[in-house]
């Protein structure tokens, strides 16, 4: 790393490791060095896509290579305590995908496992870094709504999805709540925190993974966050966040908004649009530049995606899905399944 250039590599290479490396590559301090799969011909084809210049067929070979400062892992989140561990004990930063991992033990030993190598680590919950978003959580901090009393938001997908399908099948983590679930419940932690109660239902599949779910969080300052996730129902992705003085609304794409709009009792409405030179609305060029601003600071983890965070997150999936009746194959040991 110098001060003008964050050298990146990508550990898998779906969808969303090329969605996130065209942006990537499009910022001029950030540069991709390296590319990795299980397979050798899939980092070769993914390499020669974006013009890297170091394809590995195996993940411990990315994760040894000095040459690169921050590796992204963007691996099925099955696949993410292992991957993300490697990098870490090899030495490299590291942003992983949502869902952080299958569950909050696995999280725990990522965490812990960068604060002993004094390494960065921050889940890629882009959303977070929406500066539209960022705007929403300072109003809301700053009492424009007054006392938060609730908070809903929704993401659901249309499908229909057959069973051979990885949001389907449970050796991959499959349903709808780690999948799609994460970004509801994370909004709702990012403006009430780690609720005290979980109350949850769902409708699981043969497979035993969760179809659609609904969860109602519960904070001892009397607020409630409902959140509800997806993969048989195209829904509306939107939110709200009420207070004691108003409300705030995204009407569509709540974890990527292009605008979002105000109500105060006694006042007009207000709208809040995303500025266009922040890219579009479904860059996750602002992670990214998130990342490299810290690592540059010599930070082990980001202040708007805190390791804290991404725990506490973790802790009510776990608890939704014990209450559901979720449980994968890879899953050994005892998660915790309340929240703090």
């Amino acid at each position: 790393m110098t001060a003008d250039t964050v050298r990146w590599g990508i550990l898998a290479t779906g969808g969303i490791a090329g969605a996130f490396t065209a942006d990537l590559i499009d910022l001029p301090d950030a540069e991709v060095v390296a590319v990795a799969s299980r397979s050798e011909a899939s980092a070769k084809t993914f390499a020669e896509r974006f013009g890297i210049p170091r394809a590995y067929g195996d993940w411990n070979a990315l994760a040894q290579d000095e040459d690169i400062d921050v590796v992204y892992v963007a691996t099925p989140h099955t696949a993410h305590r292992a991957a993300a561990g490697l990098c870490l004990a090899a030495g490299r930063h590291v942003l992983c995908e949502k869902p952080f991992t299958l569950n909050v033990r696995e999280a725990e030993e990522l965490v812990a496992l960068a604060r002993e190598h004094g390494r960065f680590l921050m889940e890629a919950m882009w959303m977070y870094c929406n500066p539209l978003v960022r705007r929403l959580k300072a109003l809301v901090d700053d009492g424009a709504i007054g006392e938060v009393r609730s908070v809903q938001a929704d993401f659901g997908l249309a499908g229909p999805f057959p069973p051979s399908h990885r949001l389907r099948n449970p050796e991959l983590g499959g349903g709808a709540l780690l999948d799609l679930g994460v970004y509801p419940v994370s909004f709702a932690q990012l403006l009430l925190g780690e609720p005290s109660d979980v109350a949850a239902r769902a409708v699981l599949s043969e497979e035993v993974v969760d179809l659609q779910t609904a969860a109602v969080l519960s904070y001892d300052s009397g607020a409630l966050g409902s959140v509800h996730c997806s993969i048989v129902g195209g829904t509306a992705t939107s939110a709200s966040v009420t207070g004691s003085l108003g409300r705030i609304d995204i009407p569509h794409g709540f974890f990527f908004p292009d605008r979002f709009v105000l109500h105060r009792d006694g006042r007009d409405a207000e709208e809040f649009t995303a500025d266009p030179a922040d890219g579009p609305r479904n860059s996750m060029r602002h992670e990214a530049l998130e990342v490299m601003r810290a690592v540059r600071a010599g930070e082990t983890e980001s202040p708007l995606v805190p390791l804290d965070g991404t725990l506490a997150v973790m802790r009510t999936l776990d608890a939704i899905r014990s209450q559901v009746g979720v449980r994968y194959p890879d899953e050994t040991g005892e998660p915790e399944l309340t929240p703090a």
